[in-house]
């Protein structure tokens, strides 16, 4: 059995907090740069060239690569041969507090929805949490700005719907999304499981790597599919036109009952942060 104490997840949580924030995955900068290379809309090109320098003066400075630093969600796998010293929801949560804090990051929560008053430190944080084989901890911090989390959407499709409905809604959350989420988007489709279970996917798949296919033939070939319907919507970059609605897709699917098909869209901006370590 390995130790961990608690003060090593807030060390660590505060650390990706700020570190997500400011820096744009490699993957995510990759993507805009060749978007920028392949868009053909002049109006369209020069608005992915300001994005990307954006982003690299974001890197430069140290400073947040946008203004809604987001709320904070937690991806935890955690090992069952971990024994963590301290209680590890608060770790996390005093985590957010400081990198929020300390890295002088917006503070976006609100602790009740509809009296509305801000916690002032953007906590407490959304955790997900999955107990994996082994001694280490896996934490993904992934700020959720909600410019684009609030175009996202989730609908019970019946079996008969199949794939076409499945197509369909998400062809339909995109365009009811238009400019709002901060085109160009990257989107995480869930299908299956039941209610909870499919948003929950939707987001997982928001952390997967936009140079990274889908290991089933079927479902990369709807990826690519979806991602050639997405991008002939002609939104572009901030709502302007163009081809690039969409920088990529992810979907992640799951066993579900067999009176339902489960499916939901966790829409994010060209500013889609997560930062991992491990532990």
């Amino acid at each position: 059995m390995r130790e961990i104490d608690a003060t090593l997840i807030t060390d660590t949580v505060a650390r990706l907090c700020i570190e997500a924030n400011r820096f744009l995955p490699e993957d995510m900068a990759c993507a805009l740069h060749r978007a920028k290379q392949e868009e053909p809309f002049a109006p369209a090109k020069d608005l992915l060239a300001l994005l990307g320098k954006n982003e690299q003066i974001a890197r430069n400075t140290l400073m947040p690569i946008c203004q809604d630093t987001g709320m904070a969600i937690v991806f935890a796998e955690v090992g069952q041969d971990v024994h963590i010293n301290g209680d590890f929801e608060e770790a996390i949560h005093a985590g957010v507090h400081r990198g929020y804090v300390d890295g002088l990051l917006r503070k976006s929560v609100v602790g009740d929805p509809l009296r509305r008053v801000n916690t002032g430190d953007n906590t407490p944080a959304i955790i997900h949490t999955r107990l994996v084989k082994g001694d280490a901890i896996k934490l993904t911090v992934a700020p959720k700005g909600f410019g684009s989390e609030n175009m996202s959407r989730l609908k019970m499709l019946t079996p008969a719907q199949g794939v076409e409905g499945v197509k369909e809604f998400v062809l339909e959350t995109v365009k009811l999304a238009g400019a709002n989420p901060c085109p160009p988007m990257v989107l995480g489709i869930g299908i299956g499981g039941d209610f909870e279970r499919v948003a929950e996917m939707a987001k997982e798949a928001l952390m997967l790597p936009l140079d990274q296919h889908h290991a089933d033939p079927y479902y990369a070939d709807l990826e690519n599919e979806l991602l050639a319907l997405v991008n002939a919507t002609g939104i572009g970059p901030q709502g302007l036109g163009g081809k690039t609605t969409c920088l990529g897709l992810h979907i992640l699917a799951g066993a579900t009952h067999i009176a339902g098909l489960p499916v939901a869209v966790n829409v994010s901006c060209h500013v889609t942060r997560h930062k991992t370590a491990v532990l």
